[in-house]
């Protein structure tokens, strides 16, 4: 795998393209050199703060850009201003974003490429690289679900190909033949770790084989060679959807960032790789052929240029971004109007594990297009049985079996939003959230106060302990999300509430996180209407009232505390049931403390770091002068969760909830 014998590389000799088409693919790597070279000079004079550099790239990017249709939605990475400047982004919104400016696309939040337009139909990274491999999977997924004939392009260096997410991605695109174009920039280094260090396979296209795809490696500083294959390649998806690997051999001829420099490339690298740059090579082809004439050349600088420094001085005059804190606050969620559904007279009796089936079912007619996707959910039903008979009704397109691959499928929900439509991700237990943890926190939470753009997706999450299963089957880890701006956090105790707070949930086009209490499934019943109805998001509501003590508390912690009270019906206890976490009904709970005096918070998880802490805190900080006693925590041992039935009950916060409030009563 020597950087130095690079055999494949093949002058530009000949083309069937016509002149007008060579010229305007000329012009448009023209164009993200100069600007890059602007950028570069304005950089020196600390004018922007940091650059990532694709000079030597551009064959690849005008390219791919070139053999989309305008509609067709492309994924680029930071390198690949190309793809910006061919889909035809005014250059003044380039510049005002690069300087944090109001006219940007992510008003003064992120930098450089980290943006998305639905405009222009472009997806920016992300800072980890790995998830938009698979955000492009759930855009082609809508593709297909809606029967367009389009494609997907999506980007990723050599070094984003050790990551987990690549290959989550190609395997999920393969098993659901999905069209999506995965390009490789393979240019030598990610950061200073050269390519011998990074795979020891011989080319990055031989992985297509290992997940049934169709594979190529394109000289990827031969525009004319990546435009003719590229077009054929794509249109042959069109007409037979399937995902595509391309590898473009290429070279980054500056620094991963400027500040990184290229000390660590041997100088007889970077001299070899000089000789092959795709725009000095391509501009002599074009003289040689007489295509293209010095005076023309001459005209295409110039006009660029003018454009640039017009462009420049547009977003130069733009005066520093502000903002208020009530505006960085709204901008975290969506707004919308909330549509409320009444629950009706009609009810039955049932299960909180088939309030939960209700809720999915009348929700999926109610969206014609919400798509419910996780590991064994279709024939199967899911391990819990939820989704038992949903392929038989709605089909497997909608009720989707995915593989063992947690941030693939948060990732491809976010790609379905992107596209407009709604989805369920379960997770098979909560505990298995960790492996989808980073488009989670990263980017469905981040991406409305990024670019605008809202991630409509319901992740739900079967967890809690009681029922001896384990350590990695028992985990209730809610705290792990109510910290994290731009998720909601539902967390319901009874039939009747989870109904109708899953019903909210997919309706909110905000990310919500949906945490079930396995233990809750087959042993808590109710009367449930019957009609599709919604419960409001961050309202708790009173179980009990009191005068002696108030307990808060969610989840199987609404039931503990029930089993007591029940059996000491002379304590006077206010029993709050949050409900939601996030948001979170502070009016409620002050109103609860300063009734009582007294506060007991009851949590299953353990201690630090909860969401007992948080309130705790609250409290303190605003019910202070009302507090007749300490602020008591009752929580699960600062352990792993057992298995034995012995271990596991002392675990629990259940087994000190009895002394606590003795204690507390007693104060």
């Amino acid at each position: 795998m020597s950087q130095l014998n690079f055999t494949e590389y093949k002058p530009i000799s000949e083309t069937t393209l016509s002149p007008e088409l060579v010229k305007k693919l000329y012009f448009n790597m023209l164009k993200p050199r100069m600007i890059e070279e602007k950028m570069l000079i304005l950089l020196r004079q600390g004018k922007i703060s940091k650059w990532f550099s694709g000079i030597g790239q551009e064959a690849i990017s005008v390219g791919v850009t070139s053999v989309l249709d305008d509609d067709e939605y492309v994924l680029p990475m930071h390198r690949n201003l190309g793809v910006f400047t061919t889909r035809g982004i005014p250059l003044n919104r380039l510049f005002s974003q690069w300087q944090g400016k109001a006219n940007g696309f992510t008003k003064g939040r992120d930098r450089s490429f980290h943006f998305g337009s639905q405009e222009f139909k472009t997806v920016g990274m992300i800072s980890h690289l790995g998830p938009q491999l698979n955000v492009a999977n759930g855009i082609a997924l809508a593709h297909k679900l809606k029967q367009e004939a389009k494609i997907t392009a999506v980007f990723t260096g050599e070094g984003g190909t050790s990551e987990g997410d690549f290959h989550e991605a190609l395997n999920i695109a393969s098993v659901w033949s999905l069209p999506v174009l995965f390009c490789i920039e393979n240019n030598g280094y990610g950061l200073s770790t050269p390519v011998s260090e990074q795979y020891h396979c011989e080319h990055l296209a031989d992985r297509g084989n290992a997940y049934g795809m169709e594979a190529h490696i394109i000289e990827g500083n031969n525009i004319l060679e990546v435009y003719t294959k590229l077009e054929n390649i794509t249109r042959s998806m069109r007409e037979n959807p399937r995902p595509v690997l391309v590898e473009f051999k290429t070279f980054r001829m500056r620094g991963h960032e400027e500040a990184s420099g290229t000390k660590y490339v041997p100088e007889e690298l970077m001299n070899f790789w000089s000789t092959k740059d795709p725009i000095d090579n391509f501009l002599q082809f074009l003289h040689e052929e007489n295509i293209l004439s010095e005076e023309e050349n001459t005209t295409f600088k110039e006009k660029i240029l003018a454009e640039i420094n017009q462009a420049l001085q547009e977003a130069n005059k733009e005066e520093e971004i502000s903002s208020t804190p009530e505006k960085e606050l709204t901008d975290v969620y969506q707004q919308f109007e909330e549509a409320v559904f009444a629950p009706k007279q009609e009810k039955e009796e049932i299960r909180f594990i088939d309030a939960i089936t209700a809720a999915l079912d009348q929700s999926m007619d109610q969206h014609e297009d919400l798509v419910i996707m996780g590991q064994d959910i279709a024939d199967y039903g899911g391990v819990f049985k939820i989704t038992e008979g949903f392929s038989e009704k709605f089909g497997k397109e909608r009720v989707r079996n995915t593989p063992i691959c947690e941030s693939g499928i948060v990732s491809a929900a976010m790609g379905l939003s992107i596209k407009g439509i709604k989805s369920i991700v379960e997770m098979q237990f909560g505990d298995f959230v960790s492996s989808g943890f980073n488009p989670i926190v990263n980017y469905l939470a981040k991406v409305h106060y990024r670019w605008n753009q809202n991630a409509d997706v319901v992740v739900r999450m079967p967890c809690g302990a009681g029922v001896g299963a384990g350590p990695f089957h028992s985990q209730t880890n809610e705290a792990w999300f109510t910290k994290t701006p731009g998720l909601k956090v539902v967390y319901p105790a009874f039939p009747y509430d989870v109904k109708g707070l899953l019903i909210s949930a997919i309706n909110d086009p905000n990310p919500v996180l949906f945490f079930e209490h396995k233990a809750l499934y087959r042993s808590v019943k109710q009367e449930v209407p019957t009609n599709y109805y919604s419960l409001p998001l961050g309202k708790a509501v009173s179980l009990q009232e009191g005068t002696e003590v108030c307990i808060i508390s969610y989840g199987a912690g609404i039931h503990w505390s029930l089993e007591y009270l029940n059996t000491h019906p002379e304590v006077s206890a206010e029993l709050i049931d949050l409900r939601t976490l996030q948001p979170l009904d502070k009016a409620a709970i002050f109103k609860a403390v300063q009734k009582t005096g007294k506060v007991i918070i009851l949590q299953e998880d353990s201690a630090y770091g909860g969401v007992a802490a948080e309130i705790s805190s609250l409290i303190s900080e605003h019910c202070f002068e009302y507090l007749d006693a300490p602020i008591k925590r009752v929580t699960s041992m600062e352990t792993p969760i057992p298995f034995a039935t012995n271990l596991e009950r002392d675990y629990l916060s259940t087994a000190r909830l009895e002394e606590a409030l003795s204690e507390l009563l007693a104060y």
